[in-house]
Order: C-alpha cells, then structure tokens, then sequence
C-alpha cells in the first residue's frame, strides 16, 4: 500500500503508481493507492481488503482497456467484492489503437484522467 485511504481503492503498477498519487492529490480525494508490484503471483488478500473497506475500485494501467490485465482485476474485484462495491468498478488505462510513439504522452493515462475517474466514483458513475 502505497498511500492510505478510506473513500476509493486504485490499483496499479509501474509508472501508473506515481500517476495515480498525483491524480488522487489532483481529485482531492482520499484514495488508497495500493502498487501490485507483480501481477503473478498477485496479492489478492490486500486487494479484497482494501475494496472491502473503501467500497470502490479505481484500475490504472498503461495497456489498452481492451484485454489488458484491467478486465482481469475487474473480474477479480467482482467476484470477490461484488457485495461491498458502491459504484462500478472503473478503469484508466491506454486507448484501443495501436501504440503511437509520436503521441505517447497522450496516449498514457495521466493524473487529469485518474482525477476524473475518481470523480465519477465517488458519485457512483462511470
């Protein structure tokens, strides 16, 4: 657990972890940012724990939404909270195209759009 939170859990790796605290900062929300550090084996037990206590699910990832291990971990979330979520789980994740090098930095999710996301589940949409 990178940051601790009591309103929404964020969920990512890799660069998307110093993404997500600066968008939880941005939102002004008090986000519980937890780093998976590896996806296999995955810590599953922190995951359901913080879902559990905060009630809503925020996925970061660089990949495209479109089978990216997002929909994994949603699924995951799903299954094992389903009863305590709040609001949908929501995903922050690269666009469905291919890569454009030329545009990486919008192609990236960065603080504005978990901010956003945040956001909407705290108000219980998308």
């Amino acid at each position: 657990i990178m940051r601790e939170g009591a309103d929404v859990t964020i969920l990512c790796y890799g660069t998307m972890v110093w993404v997500s605290l600066a968008g939880a900062e941005h939102a002004g929300v008090d986000a519980e940012v937890i780093d998976l550090r590896t996806l296999v084996p995955l810590d599953i037990e922190t995951i359901e724990a913080s879902v559990k206590k905060t009630g809503r699910c925020v996925i970061v990832h660089e990949a495209p939404k479109t089978s990216g291990f997002g929909a994994e971990l949603s699924a995951l979330v799903q299954e094992r909270c389903f009863y305590n979520l709040e609001a949908p789980i929501a995903r922050v994740t690269g666009w469905d195209t291919p890569y454009p090098h030329a545009f990486e930095w919008e192609y990236f999710p960065g603080p504005e759009r978990v901010a956003l996301a945040l956001k909407a589940v705290m108000t219980g949409g998308r």
